[in-house]
């Protein structure tokens, strides 16, 4: 008998000030530039269409044309108290320890183990949905994703670059999740 394969495409949303700025995001819409970069995309092909909550994941999601679900699993890793702060407006070694213990949570957000953790329940549940899904969610739920399915340890984090308005393609089949190809933005 053979097992029926889940496609999922991940993008990463367009450019915000905070990404252009070096800051930590806040809920806040595409730039001109994040805009101009999904000029002429659109979603794919699609069974099913997800987003995070964010604001410039549902703006992405309406510029690519997709009809998109909300799934709360797809938000960006909480920075909490740093939201909205520039790298350099962080005490040096809170930041060090933040960018090299994964476990760590400086700012009283979420770790990137708990976000890795709460990736993996995600990328479970959608295991089971036969078809075509595409997602559109955040450079640090996509590490999160690529760690989980490549197996890797949480300390790698920092070493993927997800692009804005990239999208990295994955296949599942009997639970078991393939890393396809990671396509760079516009």
């Amino acid at each position: 008998m053979r097992s029926e394969v889940v496609r999922l495409t991940l993008v990463s949303h367009a450019m915000t000030d905070a990404m252009a700025a070096g800051r930590f995001p806040v809920d806040e819409e595409l730039n001109a530039l994040g805009r101009r970069q999904l000029d002429g995309l659109d979603g794919g092909a699609a069974d099913t269409a997800l987003c995070g909550p964010e604001l410039r994941t549902r703006e992405t999601a309406e510029l690519l044309g997709l009809s998109v679900l909300v799934d709360e699993r797809l938000a960006d890793l909480d920075c909490g108290q740093w939201r909205g702060l520039r790298l350099d407006g962080v005490q040096p070694g809170e930041l060090a320890r933040w960018l090299t213990e994964p476990d760590s949570c400086p700012h009283d957000g979420e770790s990137v183990v708990a976000l890795m953790s709460r990736v993996r329940g995600w990328l479970a549940d959608i295991s089971r949905t036969p078809g075509r899904i595409v997602a559109i969610t955040h450079p640090a739920v996509i590490r999160a994703v690529i760690l989980n399915v490549l197996d890797a340890p949480p300390k790698s984090f920092w070493r993927i670059d997800v692009a804005p308005a990239s999208r990295t393609a994955l296949h599942c089949r009997g639970m078991v999740w393939t890393l396809r190809s990671a396509v760079a933005g516009q």
